[in-house]
């Protein structure tokens, strides 16, 4: 059995980037993830994280610093009666050439196969076109949803985007609502 799935970028996506985001006290949840992410679960897609996390190969902090920003956001999604299915991280520096680190593909493909994902019913959620990137080498539907601090900037380069949306969201909220539309139609 084949199961659909969102696969959402972390930093930026589902909290506010921080740079370097370090310790659970500065993970701050934008308003409406959750309760985005519990609309889509009660729809049958498995909620799956993909992030890049080389601020563990810089050295900046720890895979247990990291572990507990996790344990904090599953705390997060609790609140909503949300358990997420998995969290898959690129702990390398870019400079590694690891196969994980997105655009690359290693997470998704791992992610994959751990949960039996069909790849058409899915799709990316993510705030930089690097997610985007990712998600068209895996022939999933993708949204980016531009951090509103940067999003006059992020859009002003759209002729220079390698890879293009299939949709450019407002807020997480919006792109739950053209998920859903999409199903329906």
């Amino acid at each position: 059995m084949n199961h659909k799935a969102i696969f959402v970028d972390r930093d930026g996506t589902i909290n506010r980037d921080v740079h370097y985001l370090d310790s659970p006290d500065k993970f701050i949840m934008y308003l409406g993830v959750g309760q985005g992410i519990k609309t889509l679960k009660k729809k049958g897609y498995k909620i799956i994280v993909i992030t890049n996390q080389s601020g563990i190969g810089r050295g900046y902090f720890t895979e247990k610093q990291l572990l507990s920003i996790h344990k904090k956001m599953a705390e997060e999604f609790q609140q909503f009666g949300v358990a997420l299915d998995g969290i898959y991280y690129c702990p390398h520096h870019p400079d590694d050439q690891c196969n994980c680190r997105k655009p690359r593909t290693g997470l998704f493909e791992k992610a994959i196969t751990d949960h039996d994902i069909d790849v058409k019913k899915s799709f990316m959620i993510g705030d930089k076109i690097l997610d985007i990137g990712a998600g068209k080498k895996m022939c999933v539907k993708t949204v980016l949803i531009p951090e509103p601090h940067v999003r006059d900037d992020c859009l002003s380069k759209k002729n220079a985007w390698e890879y293009a949306p299939d949709y450019i969201a407002d807020d997480f909220c919006d792109a739950v609502a053209w998920i859903l539309n999409g199903e329906e139609s």
